[in-house]
């Protein structure tokens, strides 16, 4: 299986990468600079001159309060080369694995979502990855997507490596209390993939997952852990979505339902402050 894998220079594509090497199956590495998704001739030329088997778009614009001001970018990345990839994919007949968002859902619900619990994206972010699982689901012959929340490693510009920088910088941070979800630790979703890649390429129709780690956390709980795991002495105080406004509207609630994941795949997934604790004490401490 030779397997092409776009964005690769993200927190996800970075994990599968260091992986790589562990599963017996050939991979193609690329990001923006070695492969523009938005231009569909390059695609199809990449697919084919590689003879890829499988692809999993890691890609996307995940800029959230950014998006809000530049939806055209946003639409570019997150639609547009979506497109491209499921027009490439079916016609040399391989399967597409994409990583969609929480974002979809606009958090009115109290309990967990399940993969058939109507969207309804609150931010031009949301709205940019919901429409590009729609190009999936209409037109895509064989495809999966996998929905994830709250994604962070030791790559990349994420919460963890934030929080730990500016908690060494200051005495004292503020984190919103009132908005819910589950931190995603980047290296337990790409080995949950790349464990099942033989299962997931045989889909014969497209479909969604949802993956996320176990348990639930506001950002606050979540910056109070890191900081805790992380030793570093910083008070970490609580206030609500209204004392910190941003562009960009975020669900107040967008925990994912992993029961449809756990009952197909046998998806062992860990407790988010567990999998955090092991991102911390990673030793390509790229994240300190």
């Amino acid at each position: 299986m030779k397997i092409l894998v776009t964005g690769a220079g993200g927190q996800l594509g970075r994990e599968i990468r260091d992986l790589s090497d562990n599963y017996p199956y050939q991979f193609i590495f690329t990001d923006i600079s070695d492969l523009d998704i938005t231009n569909l001739a390059l695609v199809k030329q990449n697919v084919l001159e590689n003879k890829v088997s499988c692809v999993i778009n890691c890609a996307a614009y995940t800029a959230v309060d950014v998006a809000e001001s530049k939806p055209d970018i946003a639409t570019i990345v997150n639609v547009d080369a979506v497109r491209n990839l499921v027009l490439v994919s079916n016609e040399f007949d391989i399967p597409l694995i994409h990583i969609s968002t929480d974002y979809v859902f606009d958090g009115e619900k109290s309990t967990p979502y399940n993969e058939t619990d109507k969207p309804n994206p609150l931010s031009v972010y949301g709205k940019t990855k919901l429409e590009g699982e729609q190009e999936i689901l209409k037109n895509a012959f064989r495809a999966i997507i996998f929905r994830t929340s709250w994604l962070y490693s030791n790559y990349g510009n994420n919460f963890v490596k934030t929080i730990i920088r500016l908690g060494k910088e200051r005495d004292r941070l503020k984190l919103v209390y009132d908005q819910i979800g589950t931190p995603t630790y980047a290296k337990d979703m790409a080995e949950f993939i790349l464990n099942n890649i033989q299962f997931i390429s045989q889909h014969e129709k497209p479909d969604i997952y949802h993956y996320s780690n176990e348990g639930v956390a506001s950002w606050y709980d979540f910056a109070k852990a890191i900081i805790e795991l992380a030793k570093i002495d910083c008070t970490i105080e609580p206030i609500e979505t209204y004392e910190y406004p941003t562009p960009a509207r975020r669900p107040c609630y967008s925990v994912l339902s992993k029961k449809k994941v756990k009952q197909i795949f046998g998806a062992n997934i860990s407790y988010w402050r567990d999998s955090l604790r092991n991102c911390l004490i990673q030793p390509k401490k790229e994240i300190i």
